[in-house]
């Protein structure tokens, strides 16, 4: 059975693309952090629905941390899938931006990709087969006020993926990017409502959580594997 570690797994869309790839047979590590209770939540759920799941919980920011957390997983063997969902955002215009709000954001977007996904690669190469995924955000294509940090975050994992992809294809192992749009979640209620949303995206509506989940699906699967280093983004005609 092929290992999936997800991270930011216990979040709207993570907790979507866990669900997915269980559905494919495929045993789901759930990373959080904060949301530890929510992962083992999940993990339980997805095992009585017949999936397999557990969850692990480590600060992907702390390279130490990452690496400890990493080390008995892969004593059970490689981790032939990752799934990078984790960020965080901490808006404000740049002006007004703290340097505590930036490097946060970064991070755990990109420097927290690099935490994870460094030590798990000879591994999977090893197996010569292998996907990387990393979620990325409209606002890394559009840029977005008041996100300078995150839309420099997300925009740095497409240069990071698109250089892996070189180095991973020989092997392999493909190397991808999904870009979400507006996508349904407590914090998008929050911020907008629907015909503010409906005024913005073309389709005239927020994206779910599981269609997000449908394209992560479909490059984690064998039937991608000539797709790499591309970024795929999935935001109603947005951008």
């Amino acid at each position: 059975m092929r290992r999936a570690l997800v991270t930011g797994g216990a979040s709207p869309i993570g907790a979507a693309i866990a669900r997915r790839l269980a559905a494919e047979g495929v045993h789901v590590i759930l990373h959080a952090h904060s949301g530890a209770a929510r992962a083992e939540a999940l993990a339980a759920e997805i095992g009585a629905s017949g999936g397999s799941a557990e969850a692990v919980a480590f600060d992907l920011t702390d390279a130490a941390a990452t690496a400890a957390a990493l080390g008995p997983l892969l004593a059970g063997g490689p981790v032939q899938i990752l799934v990078h969902n984790a960020g965080t955002h901490d808006d404000a215009p740049m002006a007004g931006m703290s340097a505590a709000q930036w490097h946060a954001v970064i991070d755990v977007s990109l420097n927290g990709f690099f935490h994870v996904a460094q030590p798990l690669l000879l591994p999977m190469i090893g197996t010569r087969w292998g996907r990387i995924i990393a979620i990325s955000s409209v606002s890394a294509i559009m840029g977005n006020r008041g996100q300078a940090n995150y839309a420099a975050a997300k925009a740095g994992l497409t240069g990071a993926v698109r250089s892996l992809s070189l180095e991973c294809a020989p092997r392999g192992v493909t190397a991808n990017v999904v870009a979400p749009g507006i996508i349904e979640s407590p914090a998008i209620a929050a911020a907008m409502n629907r015909e503010q949303i409906a005024k913005l995206v073309p389709a005239r509506r927020a994206g779910q959580p599981e269609e997000v989940a449908e394209l992560v699906g479909f490059l984690a699967s064998d039937r991608a594997g000539y797709i790499t280093g591309q970024t795929i983004s999935i935001n109603g005609g947005l951008a």
